[in-house]
């Protein structure tokens, strides 16, 4: 039955052992949140917008989403549900380079830090510029620091959030920011109808 031949059996021929599941490699992951669309999963292209969830969308997919009835994530019903992105363009990226996975192609114009997924990166909803946290937080402003538009705690959009608590805290500011658009428009419309009265 074996063994006869003087052969010594290792452990691990004798004992089977679970195997490990396999993990995603974390920095494809980041390049692969940062630099692909989320709908088509193709490379991000200018322009480049964002929901209010945070995710990265190329605004020509959005729009082929909405046009041909294409399966989009629940909270964008129209383009408004998006807005623009005013990136700052990192000077070290060569743009027809495909080896440069380290170098982001867009940077904090204030801090100068990669938007690569290792630091975190806001975008205000009401003017699309884009900055790192740590610069928000640094300033402690309520004006945009690119363009000087104000802005609230509302408008502030975590890129790419991974935690619950960030993704739960962007279903809120998103749902508020809708109310408050709703509350605007109803407040313009009584307005319109008294000066027609009047």
């Amino acid at each position: 039955m074996g063994c006869d031949g003087g052969t010594i059996p290792r452990r691990n021929e004798l004992v089977k052992v679970k195997q490990k599941p396999e993990t995603k490699d974390h920095t494809s992951h980041l390049i692969f949140q940062w630099r692909y669309c989320n709908i088509t999963q193709q490379l991000l292209q200018r322009p480049i917008v964002t929901c209010g969830l945070g995710r990265l969308y190329n605004k020509s997919a959005i729009i082929e989403a909405i046009i041909g009835k294409v399966s989009m994530p629940s909270h964008i019903k129209t383009l408004k549900d998006t807005v623009e992105l005013n990136l700052h363009p990192n000077p070290e990226f060569c743009e027809g380079s495909t080896t440069q996975v380290d170098v982001s192609p867009y940077i904090c114009p204030v801090t100068g830090l990669e938007m690569s997924g290792n630091f975190r990166f806001v975008a205000l909803w009401s003017c699309g510029c884009v900055f790192s946290e740590r610069a928000l937080k640094e300033t402690k402003m309520k004006t945009c620091l690119k363009c000087q538009t104000g802005f609230e705690d509302v408008d502030v959009v975590v890129l790419n959030a991974t935690t619950e608590d960030d993704v739960k805290s962007m279903t809120t500011r998103m749902e508020a920011r809708r109310k408050n658009k709703k509350r605007s428009v109803k407040e313009g419309v009584v307005k319109c109808k008294k000066v027609k009265v009047g």
